[in-house]
């Protein structure tokens, strides 16, 4: 459980490091550097646009590389994955400017970022199939949160390259200081390739494959079994995204066009912010297996719901303590349901389409959520003239996931988690009272 516990710690946070690069770099260099001849409000949009780009491609790798996790193993698909990000994102800071090749420089850009896409689709699944069908069956939240760490921790990573390089001089930092962060991922993915490499097959699905159950086509089998399960699952990860991206990009954007805030003082709020979801979400995750995973993410919704209001006036007032207050309160609250939130979907599936059916519905809930915000919050900021209505936008799709978890039945989580609760490390029968740990409230175990 150690190399396992590696394996996707590592792996996910230089995933998630290569991914949020992007988002960075497009609230700070991306415009004036691809789309310089855009006027400023217009360049940022473009830069969002591209930034959306990627998370359209990530329902595309979480199909297709959830289609061969579920025909020919987890493993293969994690280290195709990792393989996919690291070369894109290296790509990236290589890439010449417009000044230099014009119109080919934001084409190749949006061509990388969808192959960034692509392999995060694919990560996410993988990661958490890993994970969660490896752990015993008291530690699945604990073991199924790790894959979210990897967010906090590649946003900590990410966000702490940007803000050393950003001390350089402006003209250097935009020339190539922006870069370096790009180009040493290269390093951090072979360090991960070579941990992923040594791990095995999850015990889970080699029981499938001695069963031979595997299906023809995963996704197809998981919208006719699990259709309601898969739609709710879409719906609540649409808030997670949407409060995530305009905390940690659009506002980011936004306080540095407004002037507000300089962007060292944000990336600042962001990284220590990160630090505490780095600790906060396997804390929760464990807590999940008490508390039931339902109710948990019940609550940090709602919460997220509230504490966004504060979060963008404290933005919008320039302090530095205000910032700092509301992103490390707010990186506990998104940890409460995010913490639980990854073994929550799993396992509403069999082992038989796991890894398709839980990779499309979070990258579609993502894409729905986390592509559209940034784009949607400066369109909103541009149109309503206060940046409150951000705020009300990202209550209200807070809300809709909400209902969507509500709607989850006990009936839903039992069947989708039972090869779960069948079989231990070593696929021998557990006893009755096992199927009592998936995660459910007290009062909504199933008889």
């Amino acid at each position: 459980m150690r190399r396992v516990a590696l394996s996707v710690l590592i792996g996910t946070t230089i995933e998630w490091y290569d991914f949020q690069l992007y988002g960075i770099a497009a609230a700070l260099v991306i415009a004036p550097l691809y789309f310089p001849s855009a006027d400023p409000v217009a360049g940022t949009l473009l830069a969002f646009s591209t930034f959306a780009i990627g998370f359209g491609a990530r329902p595309i790798g979480g199909i297709v590389l959830g289609h061969f996790g579920d025909r020919i193993g987890r493993k293969r698909m994690l280290v195709l994955s990792l393989t996919l990000m690291g070369l894109a994102t290296f790509l990236m800071g290589a890439l010449p400017t417009y000044a230099q090749i014009g119109v080919w420089a934001p084409v190749i850009m949006v061509l990388l970022r969808l192959v960034q896409g692509f392999g995060v689709g694919g990560e996410w699944g993988g990661a958490v199939l890993t994970a969660v069908e490896y752990a015993s069956r008291r530690k699945r939240g604990f073991y199924g949160s790790l894959p979210q760490i990897g967010v906090p921790a590649g946003l900590v990573l990410s966000t702490l390259a940007f803000l050393l390089v950003s001390k350089l001089p402006e003209q250097q930092f935009l020339s190539w200081g922006w870069r370096i962060p790009f180009l040493i991922s290269i390093a951090l993915v072979a360090v991960g390739l070579v941990v992923r490499m040594k791990l095995t097959e999850t015990p889970v699905f080699e029981k499938v494959r001695e069963r031979k159950q595997e299906q023809r086509a995963p996704l197809v089998t998981a919208l006719r079994d699990y259709p309601v399960q898969f739609l709710l699952a879409i719906g609540s990860m649409i808030s997670t995204g949407a409060y995530f991206y305009v905390v940690n990009a659009y506002a980011l954007s936004y306080a540095t066009s407004a002037k507000t805030m300089d962007k060292s003082s944000m990336l600042t709020a962001v990284m220590i912010s990160g630090v505490v979801g780095v600790v906060a979400l396997p804390y929760f995750g464990a807590m999940s297996e008490r508390f039931g995973r339902r109710r948990m993410i019940l609550i940090g919704l709602a919460a997220m719901a509230v504490w966004i209001y504060p979060t963008i006036l404290a933005v919008q007032s320039g302090s530095f303590a205000a910032v700092l207050g509301a992103y490390v309160i707010g990186a506990i609250l998104f940890s409460i349901s995010y913490g639980p939130q990854a073994t929550f979907i799993v396992e509403l599936f069999d082992a038989r389409v796991r890894f398709s059916a839980s990779s499309t519905a979070f990258q579609l809930g993502v894409l729905l959520g986390g592509a559209l915000a940034p784009i949607i919050a400066a369109a909103l900021v541009r149109s309503t003239g206060t940046v409150v209505s951000v705020a009300v936008y990202v209550c209200l799709v807070s809300l809709l996931s909400l209902a969507c978890v509500l709607a989850v039945s006990r009936a839903a989580l039992a069947r989708g988690s039972a090869d779960l609760n069948r079989a231990d490390l070593h696929g021998a029968d557990l006893n009755r009272a096992d199927l009592n740990s998936t995660g459910l409230d007290s009062a909504e175990a199933p008889a």
